[in-house]
């Protein structure tokens, strides 16, 4: 468990992070996002021990990190958006240096090594220069050397940067799979990556914690209320009457006309109703036909700007 408590970097008189308290829970996946500059680096550096903070405690796994700060770092795997990488070591000569300096006993080092290797699936590449390797490989690389010594909490800042789709899909299975041996904290740009790992969203704005959350309790919040979008054939202002004889159906938005003869709507009903049943009953009951009908709960990307309304930062 990460406990965070009343973090602050100040800068001279700029705040790159203002007074923010979270929790992360034992094996659980935090997506970490927030616009550049927005003081996600600059937390994540001070949790791994980088860089002090002005006020505020870190607790890893109940060993504070100014306190204890070796003993704290032990606990901790950190990948950074640009990887401590040797170019001049083969791969195993580098985690092999890796696993020297974070004191792995020597009986252990061969299996732990192999046993990374295959998780994050560099295996092929063990006699391979680093210099060599592509993007993807060299990113793999540098999630293995956060991996050495089995941390309990694995910290990654912008994984995914830089890397193709394939590579991005294949880094999305490595983190699944490390999401049920570790604590992980997952930073990323790529709304739609964090979305598909994480078990919580954090959001961060200037500095400040703008929410905290589930993605599903996320979408329900900022939906106000549950909504869907229905394509009616049928003629507006009869679609419109019968919908009037349903109350569960709080909210009727008409949005245009996409295909001849039909009717584009919004339906929303109250937050945790479920209106389908609803909507089908009436457009059934009047002879309107269903061409279409979605969801229109927001995604994490329209969370994201409605969240952080477009602000940024200087760190």
């Amino acid at each position: 468990m990460i406990e965070v408590k009343n973090l602050t970097k100040r800068y001279g008189q700029h705040y790159a992070v203002n007074d923010i308290s979270f929790t992360v829970n034992d094996g659980e996946i935090l997506g970490f996002l927030g616009p550049n500059g927005a003081g996600k680096t600059t937390t994540m550096n001070i949790i791994t021990g980088y860089i002090a903070a002005t006020e505020g405690d870190v607790v890893v796994n109940g060993v504070d990190i100014l306190a204890e700060p070796e003993k704290a770092k032990a606990k901790i795997g950190y990948l950074p958006d640009a990887p401590p990488l040797y170019n001049e070591m083969k791969v195993d000569e580098y985690l092999r240096f890796v696993a020297d300096i974070k004191k792995v006993k020597p009986r252990d080092r061969v299996k732990m090594i192999n046993e990374i290797k295959e998780t994050v699936r560099i295996t092929d590449m063990s006699n391979r220069l680093i210099k060599n390797l592509s993007k993807g490989y060299k990113q793999r690389v540098g999630l293995a050397q956060a991996m050495m010594g089995y941390p309990e909490i694995i910290i990654m800042d912008e994984p995914t940067i830089g890397l193709d789709p394939k590579q991005i899909i294949e880094m999305r299975d490595v983190i699944k799979r490390l999401g049920k041996k570790h604590t992980v904290i997952l930073s990323s740009h790529i709304l739609q990556e964090v979305s598909a790992v994480s078990d919580h969203i954090m959001i961060i704005s200037s500095g400040k914690i703008k929410t905290n959350d589930s993605i599903e309790h996320l979408s329900s919040k900022q939906s106000h209320g549950n909504t869907m979008g229905v394509r009616v054939k049928g003629e507006e202002a009869r679609v419109l009457s019968a919908l009037e004889n349903y109350p569960v159906i709080k909210k009727v938005t008409p949005a245009g006309s996409q295909e001849p003869g039909t009717i584009d709507l919004e339906l929303t009903g109250d937050e945790d109703v479920d209106i389908r049943e609803a909507i089908f009953s009436c457009m059934s009951k009047n002879n309107f036909p269903i061409l279409q009908m979605k969801s229109m709960n927001p995604t994490l990307e329209e969370i994201f700007m409605q969240v952080t309304g477009g602000e940024g930062g200087e760190y």
